[in-house]
C-alpha cells in the first residue's frame, strides 16, 4: 500500500492562497480599521478588528484541540475503530501550538491595551464604578488571565506533542508482542488521563467563562462552557472528517471505509442534537426566570440586528443536522457527507460570531471582508500543518496494536 503522502501541487496552492488571504485581511485591518485606537470603544472598527480576532482565534484553536480530545477519549474507551485514521486527528492537533502561540499574543495586546471595549474588566474607570466587577476581581484579573491561558495552552500542545511522539515511536518499534504493547498502549493512558482531567477543569470549567463569558462580565451561566464544548466538538468532528475524506480521495487511509465515514457521521448526528440541547435549556432556563442579569445576553441578540444570525444558527446548526444525518445512506455518502462538514463548520463558526460580537460591538455587527478574509487564514494555516505533518509521517499507523479492530470494524 501507499503509506506516504505526497502535498499535491492544487493542496499547496489553495493553503498558500487561503494563508494569503488571511495576511492580507489582517495587513489590510491595520491599515483601515486602526486596531490601537479607541480602547474603551469610542472606535467601532478597532473593537471589530479585535473582536473578529478573538473569535476567530478561540473558534480556531478550541476546533485543533477537539483533535487532540477525539484521540484522548479513544485511548481511554480502548477504542480502536478510528485507528486506520489517526493520523488524521494526530495531524490536525498538531496545529494547537501553533494556533495557540496566535491566539495568546492576540490576548496579550487585548489584555495589555486594557480593551474595555474587548473585556470591561480590564478597563480601570469601568470596574472602579462596578460593584459587581469589583466583586469578581479576584477572576476577573490580567494576571489569571494570562497565566490560565498560559497553563492552558501550554498543556495542550504539550499533550498533543507527546500523544503523537508515541506514534510515531511505533512505527519504529516494529510489530508488537503483548507485553510490549501493553506497555506501549499504558505510556498512552497515562498521559490521556493528565489530559482529560484538564480538559474537564479547561474546557468544561473556566476557559469559556474567561475567554468568551468575561467580555459581558455582568452576565453567567453555568451551562456556558458545556455549551462551548459542544458546539467545538460537533464542528471538531466535522473538520476531522473533511480531512479524512479528502485523504481517502488521495488513495491514502486505505482502510477507511464507508463504516468507519458512518459512524464519524453519527458523531455529527448525536452532537448536533446535545448542542441543541444545552441551546435550549440555556435559553429555556434564562427565559423561565426572567431575571434582567441573564436576559440582557439574549435581549440584545434575539431582538435587533442578531435577530437573523440567532434563528440561522439553530437551522444551521440542529435542523439542516438531524433532517439530513437520520438516514443510514446519508452518513455514508461521501459527498452528502463532506457538504454538511462544510454547513456545520460555518453554521458553529456563526454561533461563536453571536457569542462575541453583541458584547463587544453591540448593535453594530459587521459581517464583510474583515471578518470571512480571517478565518480564511486561520483555514489554510490548518491547511498548511496538516499538508506538512502528512507529508512526513506515514498516514497509517501500520503497528499500533488497535489497528486490525480498525480494519475489521463493522457499524
Amino acid at each position: 500500500m501507499d503509506n506516504q503522502y505526497t502535498v499535491s501541487a492544487g493542496y499547496k496552492k489553495w493553503s498558500t492562497l487561503f494563508m494569503a488571504i488571511g495576511l492580507i485581511t489582517l495587513i489590510l485591518g491595520f491599515i483601515f480599521l486602526n486596531p490601537f485606537a479607541g480602547a474603551n470603544g469610542e472606535n467601532l472598527n478597532s473593537t471589530r478588528f479585535w473582536a473578529v480576532m478573538m473569535q476567530n482565534c478561540m473558534f480556531w484553536l478550541f476546533l485543533v484541540n477537539i483533535a487532540t480530545f477525539f484521540i484522548v477519549i479513544s485511548i481511554l474507551a480502548m477504542s480502536g475503530w478510528q485507528t486506520s485514521f489517526r493520523r488524521v486527528t494526530e495531524a490536525l492537533s498538531s496545529a494547537v501550538p501553533i494556533i495557540g502561540v496566535i491566539t495568546f499574543v492576540v490576548m496579550l495586546c487585548v489584555i495589555f491595551g486594557q480593551r474595555g471595549d474587548i473585556y470591561p474588566w480590564t478597563d480601570p474607570g469601568i470596574v472602579k464604578n462596578s460593584k459587581a466587577l469589583q466583586g469578581k476581581s479576584g477572576f476577573l484579573n490580567p494576571t489569571f488571565y494570562i497565566i490560565a491561558s498560559i497553563i492552558c495552552i501550554g498543556f495542550w500542545s504539550l499533550v498533543s506533542i507527546k500523544l503523537r511522539a508515541f506514534s510515531k515511536e511505533a512505527d519504529q518499534m516494529g510489530t508488537m508482542d503483548y507485553a510490549t504493547g501493553k506497555k506501549w498502549f499504558n505510556r498512552n493512558t497515562i498521559w490521556a488521563s493528565f489530559y482529560i482531567i484538564m480538559f474537564g477543569l479547561t474546557v468544561g470549567s473556566i476557559i469559556p467563562w474567561l475567554w468568551i463569558m468575561s467580555m459581558e462580565p455582568l452576565w453567567f451561566s453555568t451551562m456556558f462552557s458545556w455549551y462551548t464544548f459542544g458546539s467545538t466538538f460537533v464542528s471538531g468532528i466535522a473538520l476531522i472528517t473533511i480531512f479524512v475524506i479528502y485523504f481517502k480521495n488521495q488513495g491514502q487511509l486505505e482502510f477507511v471505509t464507508q463504516e468507519h465515514l458512518q459512524d464519524l457521521g453519527k458523531y455529527m448526528f448525536a452532537f448536533s442534537i446535545f448542542w441543541t440541547y444545552l441551546w435550549f435549556e440555556q435559553f429555556l432556563l434564562i427565559w423561565y426566570g426572567n431575571l434582567p442579569e441573564e436576559t440582557i445576553y439574549f435581549k440584545i441578540r434575539l431582538q435587533g440586528p442578531y435577530e437573523g444570525l440567532f434563528y440561522l444558527n439553530i437551522i444551521l446548526n440542529f435542523v439542516c443536522p438531524i433532517l439530513i444525518f437520520m438516514k443510514k445512506a446519508t452518513k455514508r455518502n461521501y459527498t452528502i457527507v463532506t457538504f454538511m462538514c462544510i454547513l456545520i463548520l460555518f453554521g458553529h463558526w456563526i454561533d461563536f460570531y453571536i457569542m462575541v460580537m453583541p458584547g463587544t460591538v453591540k448593535f453594530h455587527p459587521h459581517l464583510s471582508w474583515f471578518e470571512f478574509g480571517i478565518p480564511i487564514g486561520f483555514l489554510g494555516l490548518i491547511m498548511w500543518r496538516v499538508g506538512r505533518f502528512a507529508s512526513t509521517t506515514p498516514m497509517t499507523a501500520m503497528n499500533d496494536p488497535f489497528l486490525k479492530e480498525s480494519v475489521v470494524h463493522h457499524t
